[in-house]
């Protein structure tokens, strides 16, 4: 098996002026040693180096002149120390004798072995494997020198440049080791509290103020063990000139843990001294103005205070003013557009009244749906107004936010003008939400509205649908285990400046001019994204666009339901029901309507007279309330009967009422609530399937 090469590139010399000697040492030694003959020792003086590891001679070879070996070894470097092993013939000599062929060498070689022939390959084998070994320990000190002189160039770099004054010194307190800003406030090398005269020049204070006494020096204290972090002192220079200077001081230990000496740190805090002074100074300057502009501010105070009250009294004067504008201008809006839908309803009544009056009922019909769609309208209006107190129910349903726009995509186009470029971005993932699609729509098309106004001479406005992760999501937005979904309304138009962006989701505040703008818009947008579980958010630069953002949560996908087909309004067979309702016309409009489809309907006008008709009659099959009535409420009068007869169905009306929002909480067992205005439809078919069944399921229907 071949050995392994030894220690690369260095090499095991051999000089043997025969030639048998040559090729038996060369056999025995190169597989396992990289060799290199030589003829005679000035041809190995040359080749020798810091790469040779062993040197072989035989004593044959130290017949000629030995000068220029003497002088390459010489010239080695100081660890190197190159093993000769020298192979001396006996030839009958005694072993004194052998001594003689070592002092042919020179005196240079430090490193000899003699040996003597002849000798077995194996003792020859074991010399060289030693003195090899040694060699190889030579290069490893050889290496670390190189790296603890690399180390110490550095630290001496550092020691030179860093800016503090650094020193090493003995247990005496003299420097040993230290760089030049040490040795300029110290120029002696020894530490202050070694030499009384130096002392003088370094002055300290203790924390109770007193002047150090210089055994309690830093340098003195570290020499005795104790650490030292951080004691100013007064330094006076060797040319009068004062600077200060923070010390620092720890103690050096041998193995033994015995004080061998300190190293000390000086840092000169000369500008933060002189900073301090600064600041000393100016504080007592200021400490004399502030005292007489006091006395000034103490006599103007008093006038001040009178001033403060009236200027605070006409403030609220003003913000009452301002609110009432604002309400003006909302109920002047309100009262303008109810006035038009009333104005339908009571015209088309009228006409009606005059076709029948004259018997030509052939196009009352026409009459008829004119006043439903402005009463219609009027129920729209009123839901806008809850939608801005955040206060309307709402009927939220699974849908995808991309059909949604992509169905609105006309009706945004006729809003805007033909100078605004309009387009849409959906979503790629076609996310799904749970919201009231017409609230939502609204809510998107007063954005556009928004946006339109903000470009008065055209530009780009794009809506724009995405679909964020759960970490991405504003933290105001209720967690899904889906994600977020966001609309965009963007525009290029006005912008909003910075100091406006908190008060654009206040009611009534607006940036148009007036009569243009009530500023509900935004809060009622503002408002149904709350009541949705999302936020709104508005990113706004001047001159260059505004986007408004509503954050709702993901909804998983469902099926697409079929259209449910109005149901036609159910027969009753006489079933008993119990009406409540406070409003007159409202009462005898739904008792009309209840007797003309056959239920026995017994009224009453608060709860009051309810629980009297309740008592007196044998059976009441249905309870229909409303749920704000004077004195006790739907509610609580729902309550009482249901105690008396558990079980039975209950049917709320409400045009609004607050505590209904809560539903979870609202409603009991068996019972059901319709929003006012309702079709009459919807009110007898609520009615029949409620006496269908005595199980139903709580919900609110708009």
């Amino acid at each position: 098996m071949m050995t392994e090469r030894q220690s690369g590139n260095r090499t095991l010399s051999i000089v043997a002026p025969f030639k048998a000697d040559t090729l038996s040492l060369s056999k025995l030694f190169g597989e396992k040693y990289s060799v290199s003959v030589h003829q005679n020792l000035t041809e190995l003086s040359s080749a020798l180096g810091a790469e040779t590891g062993l040197v072989i001679l035989t004593e044959e070879a130290l017949l000629g002149s030995v000068a220029a070996l003497d002088e390459a070894l010489s010239e080695q470097p100081s660890w190197s120390d190159i093993p000769i092993i020298l192979l001396a013939s006996n030839n009958g000599r005694s072993g004194r004798d052998t001594e003689i062929a070592r002092r042919r060498l020179p005196a240079s070689a430090g490193y000899v072995i003699v040996l003597e022939r002849p000798l077995s390959s194996a003792s020859l084998i074991s010399a060289v494997d030693a003195a090899w070994g040694s060699r190889e320990r030579q290069f490893d000190m050889r290496d670390r020198l190189a790296e603890l002189a690399e180390e110490r160039g550095r630290l001496q770099i550092l020691l030179e440049n860093v800016p503090v004054g650094i020193c090493f010194m003995d247990a005496a307190g003299r420097a040993i080791i230290s760089n030049p800003l040490f040795r300029e406030y110290l120029p002696e090398g020894v530490i202050p509290s070694r030499e009384p005269d130096i002392a003088a020049r370094w002055v300290a204070s203790d924390a109770a103020g007193r002047q150090l006494e210089p055994n309690m020096y830093p340098g003195a204290r570290a020499l005795r063990g104790e650490p030292v972090n951080g004691i100013d002192f007064c330094h006076l220079r060797d040319d009068d000139r004062e600077s200060w200077m923070r010390v620092s001081a720890v103690p050096l230990y041998d193995d033994a843990r015995e004080i061998i000496g300190a190293a000390s740190v000086i840092l000169d805090i000369s500008e933060e001294k002189q900073a301090e002074l600064s600041l000393r100074r100016f504080n007592e300057e200021l400490e004399v103005q502030v005292q007489a502009r006091t006395r000034e501010l103490n006599a103007a105070i008093e006038r001040l205070r009178t001033e403060s009250d009236e200027r605070a009294r006409a403030e609220e004067q003003l913000r009452h003013s301002l609110k009432m504008e604002a309400v003006g201008q909302l109920t002047g809006g309100i009262a303008h557009d109810f006035n038009n839908m009333l104005t339908g309803v009571i015209s088309a009544l009228d006409l009606i009244k005059m076709r029948i009056a004259k018997g030509k009922v052939d196009d009352v019909a026409r009459f008829m749906e004119a006043a439903r769609t402005s009463a219609q309208r009027a129920a729209g209006l009123t839901q806008r107004l809850l939608a801005f107190s955040r206060r309307q129910p709402l009927d939220a349903k699974p849908l995808s936010i991309n059909q949604l726009v992509a169905a609105l995509k006309d009706l945004l186009q006729r809003t805007v003008s033909e100078r605004i470029s309009l387009s849409l971005d959906l979503c790629s993932e076609d996310p799904w939400i749970c919201a009231d699609a017409n609230q939502l729509e609204n809510a998107i098309l007063n954005l556009v509205i928004n946006a339109r106004d903000a470009m008065p001479h055209g530009g780009d406005l794009s809506v724009r649908t995405r679909l964020l992760n759960s970490a991405d999501a504003p933290d105001a937005v209720v967690a899904s285990s889906l994600g977020q979904v966001c609309i965009d309304v963007e525009d290029t138009g006005y912008g909003i400046p910075e100091n406006m962006l908190d008060k654009v989701m206040e009611p009534f505040f607006t940036t148009k001019p007036i009569g243009q703008g009530t500023g509900l818009g935004l809060s009622m947008v503002y408002g149904f994204a709350k009541q949705s579980d999302g936020r709104l958010s508005i990113r706004s630069v001047p001159d260059a666009g505004t986007t408004v953002s509503i954050y709702l949560p993901e909804h998983s996908r469902v099926a697409s339901a079929s259209r449910v087909v109005p149901e036609s309004a159910a027969s009753g067979r006489g079933q008993s029901i119990l009406l409540v309702e406070d409003d007159d016309s409202v009462r005898l409009i739904n008792q009309e309507v209840l007797e003309e489809l056959g239920y026995q309907v017994c009224v009453a006008c608060d709860a009051e007279e309810a629980l009297r008709r309740f008592h007196t009659l044998e059976k009441v099959d249905l309870l229909v309330t409303d749920v704000g009535l004077p004195g006790m409420n739907g509610r609580q009068l729902a309550e009482v009967i249901q105690q008396l007869q558990p079980r039975l169905p209950v049917l709320f009306l409400t045009g609004y009422a607050e505590s209904a929002m809560a539903q979870g909480d609202f409603l009991g067992a068996h019972m059901q609530l319709l929003t006012k205005p309702l079709t009459l439809d919807v009110l007898a078919s609520r009615v029949a399937s409620m006496l269908a069944s005595d199980t139903i399921t709580s919900e609110i229907e708009l």
